[in-house]
């Protein structure tokens, strides 16, 4: 059994951390999400380990939930996004033709446009929730898996392996899943990593600017923009999730680095 290279087991370790205390968070979490329970900054104690934030609210418990609506949110797009673009990538390179170069070109303009921005315009005009935020994070981010999926898929659909099985007289749901899909793990694992911490980045950004989780739901970007003032006084309170930000980002490169060296090595060149 190959055992796990040491920056492997550090990101598997760290990454999942995270995921269970967001899903434990109603169990550990100190207090309530919106609970005030001291003075505005409180240093750190006992009572509250990293102190309170600026209206005094344990941040221990809003880091806690805050990682829960950021995970939460961030997965569920990455899924959305990651299945439709992988899903559209993966046929149009498989029928070609006129489908391929529609859903090619309607994904160009779409990329176009800055994601922020486009996210930016969109959520300005809508009301904003839960729901709304992973739908919008989610089709706009899509048109990356399927830029990546597209050009693995071209590449593979030429191979005589994929070439026997439409002879065979298979479908093309068999020729994708079953042909193309497994040959093509190695670079969408990597990519489906990357769009994971892209959405943790993106709906950070779209909170610190207002438009994303809403008050008084906690998530980090959120944390950081109710807490940044006290950075001028000393205070760390907008550090902690800034930290949590960089740390899930990089504990997540670490295990999708090792899976698609993993998964290269038992792919070995083989064919379907």
């Amino acid at each position: 059994m190959t055992r796990l290279p040491i920056a492997a087991i550090i990101g598997f370790v760290i990454t999942g951390a995270y995921f269970l205390a967001a899903i434990l968070a109603p169990w550990i979490a100190p207090y309530g999400m919106a609970e005030v329970v001291g003075d505005s900054w409180a240093a750190p104690s006992a009572a509250h380990w990293l102190g309170t934030d600026s209206i005094g609210r344990d941040l221990l418990s809003r880091m806690i939930w805050g990682g829960r609506t950021t995970i939460f949110i961030a997965t569920a797009a990455t899924i959305l996004s990651f299945g439709l673009g992988a899903s559209l990538g993966m046929t149009a390179a498989t029928i070609g033709g006129w489908v391929d170069q529609v859903l090619s070109r309607f994904v160009d303009l779409i990329m176009s446009i800055p994601t922020l921005i486009f996210a930016l315009v969109v959520l300005s005009v809508v009301p904003v929730n839960l729901w709304v935020l992973i739908l919008v994070m989610g089709l706009l981010d899509a048109t990356r898996p399927y830029r990546v999926s597209r050009s693995v898929a071209s590449d593979i659909v030429v191979m005589d392996f994929v070439e026997a099985a439409q002879l065979r007289g298979e479908g093309r749901t068999w020729v994708i899943f079953r042909e193309v899909l497994p040959n093509a793990l190695s670079p969408l694992v990597a990519e489906m990593g990357l769009r994971f911490i892209f959405q943790v980045l993106l709906l950070s950004t779209l909170s610190f600017l207002g438009l994303g989780v809403q008050p008084p739901m906690a998530d980090w970007g959120g944390i950081v923009k109710e807490n940044k003032e006290g950075l001028v006084y000393g205070i760390a309170a907008a550090l902690y999730p800034a930290i949590a930000i960089a740390s899930l980002a990089i504990s997540v490169n670490l295990v999708a680095d090792w899976i698609l060296n993993r998964t290269t090595s038992l792919k070995g060149g083989r064919g379907g």
